[in-house]
């Protein structure tokens, strides 16, 4: 399983309802599945993606998040999870919303764009920066909304929503104690817990 999908498994608790958003080929929800005797749902746009979580017999729909989650009745689930698309939907402050009035709690990961890489990059080649972590080019990313730790700390705040936990992590999703000392410059990735 992926490094920072190992990560959020710990916070869900065993037997939960849980809706994993942009859920790709079911990877979290098969394991929870087999591991945490979880009720799971993905939502997934990729139709090689939804062939793959059927084949694994998950409850999968086809579904684009940028058109919300109105049908799913509120506290449906006790935990929401969205994984590196925060930063790819029109909307993050109206998905945000949705996560936690289907959700009682949702874990949300995205890329720091303040990360000193990112910074050093902008300032050195005056450029938007390419690398094995963000392997696009200005015209052809998937990422519309870039944002920072602060960026994503400030929403949660004006939104009145309460963070429960946060790891700053690096590509590789291994956390450092310098990077929670300093989020915003050294961590490369956000994972975060958040409730009302």
């Amino acid at each position: 399983m992926r490094a920072d999908l190992d990560i959020i498994q710990e916070w869900i608790p065993h037997g939960s309802r849980v809706l994993d958003l942009g859920c790709g080929s079911g990877e979290l929800l098969e394991y929870l599945q087999q591991h945490k005797a979880v009720q799971g749902y993905g939502l997934e746009i990729d139709p090689d993606n939804i062939a793959e979580c059927v084949g694994k017999g998950l409850n999968v729909i086809e579904q684009n998040l940028d058109l919300g989650l109105a049908n799913f009745a509120t506290n449906s689930f006790d935990v929401v999870v969205m994984t590196q698309a925060l930063q790819a939907v029109h909307y993050p402050d109206k998905i945000l919303e949705e996560m936690l009035r289907v959700g009682r709690e949702c874990i949300i990961t995205f890329p720091n764009f303040g990360h000193w890489r990112c910074r050093w990059y902008l300032s050195t080649k005056g450029r938007m920066p390419v690398s094995e972590f963000l392997p696009y080019t200005w015209y052809n990313t998937p990422n519309i909304h870039f944002c920072t730790f602060r960026d994503f700390e400030a929403l949660c705040h004006r939104s009145q929503l309460k963070i429960i936990e946060r790891l700053a992590v690096d590509r590789r999703h291994r956390d450092g104690k310098l990077a929670n000392l300093w989020p915003n410059l050294l961590g490369e990735i956000g994972i975060y817990r958040v409730t009302r």
